[in-house]
């Protein structure tokens, strides 16, 4: 059965800057978008033009496509909000890593159901997650309907011993790989975490399997201004970015690098040479302190650009509505320039822009053959008060509306969250095991 949504405003996203008022999309049964634009009929139930039949629903609020997450870490929820105030070295050693030494494939799990149902409500249908216990992270995104690029961590770091060795990991995300090889939400990639926390040899080899496997690959990068030191003093004082690329990282088809803060001129060349992805997560920056990446340069640079939260431990949510915003005034104060990433710019960078940076062209806009991953906001809300053009929806989409004007969401064409509330995850009870597994961490 085709699904007709029917709007008072559909805004697709595709760069266009075409709005529909009001507007109609269509999806398939098979949870792809078959026509956006504006309204015209079936009315009711008569037959589609495959000899099918419609549904239709006057859903009403403005449609747009879902969020993505660029860069996460979603079972951090297991670890909000410990560790405040630390620089990001401390941060790890001292608090996190040793936490997360005990950290079981239950705890995993709901983590990752409380994320989720965070993501969800906040319209974010997409998230990039590198962590651990990675089959009971797919679990929890499968159950809760979301969207995942699964990016097994790769690290050599105090408790990671008990996974195996870095090339343990390797075998494990191919495993993994084909686990998931035909799902339609979860896809399988690498995460060798940094050049800081991995041996040369390591990466060679993490960079050697993804190309085989044409599988993706996301790694920190740049994020502090001295986390690379001891790697570029072992290779002549070349920056980071120029090992990497000199190890073969960069010659894997789909490169996300998150962060980006320390790139120098010559490191978003090299980006830009290679096809490398940015994720920028102006909040977690911002709250260690670590610098903004300079993504009007990356932009002008021809360097994809997605946005990302980080994980809910150094952020401390998962709020891509804040990150926008964020993203927009912090590229202003750096260019002393207000006209810099306008509104429509600002919601590329979490929707399409997002897609483009994942290598995904099936994902971020509004448009026939992507996945009908939708959010609903709510026009009643204040702050879309009040609408003179079609432009100010994206305005103020980003810089007045807050998350709680998403009301629907849908992933796939099946609604995940329906007048604000999670219609997969079972919330109280994600919150009370995350409650309990938390205090046990701590001990």
């Amino acid at each position: 059965m085709t699904t007709r949504l029917v709007a008072d405003a559909v805004l697709p996203c595709d760069g266009s800057g075409v709005v529909h008022r009001p507007g109609a999309l269509d999806f398939g049964p098979d949870g792809r978008i078959t026509r956006v634009g504006p309204v015209s009929e079936p009315a009711g139930n008569e037959s589609t033009p495959d000899g099918g039949e419609w549904t239709v629903h006057r859903v009403g609020g403005l449609l747009m496509p879902g969020l993505i997450n660029a860069h996460s870490h979603g079972p951090m929820t297991l670890l909000r909000g410990q560790g405040e105030g630390l620089p990001l070295d401390r941060w790890l050693h001292e608090v996190i890593w040793p936490r997360e030494a005990r950290v079981g494939p239950d705890d995993v799990y709901w983590g990752m159901t409380l994320a989720a149902a965070e993501l969800l409500r906040f319209g974010v249908t997409t998230s990039v997650e590198m962590y651990f216990h990675d089959d009971l992270l797919a679990e929890a995104v499968d159950a809760a309907g979301s969207r995942c690029l699964l990016a097994p961590g790769i690290v050599v770091a105090p408790g990671w011993d008990r996974f195996g060795s870095w090339a343990d990991r390797i075998e494990w995300t191919l495993r993994l790989r084909d686990r998931y090889a035909d799902h339609p939400r979860i896809e399988v990639g690498f995460g060798p975490h940094s050049a800081y926390v991995l041996p040369d040899e390591a990466l060679v080899a993490i960079g050697e399997a993804a190309r085989a496997a044409g599988a993706p690959l996301t790694v920190h990068l740049a994020e502090t201004e001295h986390e690379g030191d001891e790697v570029s003093a072992r290779h002549g004082g070349a920056t980071v970015a120029q090992v990497l690329a000199d190890l073969g990282v960069f010659d894997v088809d789909r490169v996300l690098a998150a962060h980006g803060v320390w790139l120098t001129q010559k490191d978003v060349a090299l980006l830009a040479d290679h096809g490398v992805a940015v994720a920028h997560c102006p909040s977690s920056n911002a709250k260690l302190a670590s610098g903004t990446a300079a993504v009007p340069a990356l932009r002008r640079a021809g360097v994809p650009v997605g946005l990302g939260t980080d994980g809910p431990a150094s952020n401390n949510d998962l709020d891509l509505w804040e990150e926008m915003r964020l993203a927009a005034l912090f590229a202003r104060m750096q260019e002393r320039d207000p006209t810099v990433l306008p509104a429509a710019e600002v919601l590329d960078l979490a929707t399409g822009g997002g897609a483009a940076a994942l290598g995904r062209p099936d994902l971020g806009v509004l448009a026939p053959g992507r996945w009908a991953d939708i959010v609903r906001l709510d026009l009643a809300d204040p702050g879309f008060v009040p609408v003179l053009s079609d432009d100010d929806l994206a305005a103020h989409a980003v810089w007045s509306v807050s998350r709680s004007a998403v009301r629907d969401v849908w992933v796939g064409g099946r609604q995940v969250v329906r007048d604000g509330e999670c219609r997969t995850i079972d919330v109280a009870e994600a919150c009370r095991r995350v409650q309990a597994a938390a205090a046990r961490l701590a001990q």
